[in-house]
């Protein structure tokens, strides 16, 4: 399978939402979550309200019965939508998330620049 193959068959999986949806779902009380590293968040900023995780820790901070979760990670019905760059990355995190139980994750179609290209907020 190639990387490819492998985001085709992700992306089948999740109801992956636009930028607007995912601004709407964040008000509803679902989570987003940034897992961008620190470079690109430093560079182009941070969305007010979204829990910062870096990739290589998603799973430990995700995952409720996790003795390393973060307090956000409330239950395995919660809402979680994964924010990356570009909307690719987050697309395989969110997979990964569902594989831990959290089935209602997804993510945000065009990731973190869809997101400020939509004018949604950015904090500096």
């Amino acid at each position: 399978m190639t990387v490819e193959e492998l985001l085709a068959t992700a992306r089948a999986e999740l109801a992956r939402l636009a930028p607007a949806e995912a601004a709407g779902a964040q008000a509803e009380g679902g989570l987003l979550v940034d897992i961008r590293y620190a470079a690109l968040r430093e560079r182009d900023g941070t969305i007010p309200g979204a829990l910062v995780v870096e990739r290589n820790e998603l799973e430990w901070r995700l995952d409720p019965a996790c003795p390393h979760h973060a307090e956000e990670a409330t239950g395995h019905d919660l809402r979680v939508v994964v924010i990356c760059d570009e909307g690719y990355a987050s697309s395989l995190a969110a997979v990964s998330l569902r594989r831990l139980g959290l089935h209602r994750a997804t993510d945000v179609v065009g990731g973190f620049q869809a997101w400020r290209a939509a004018g949604l907020p950015v904090t500096r």
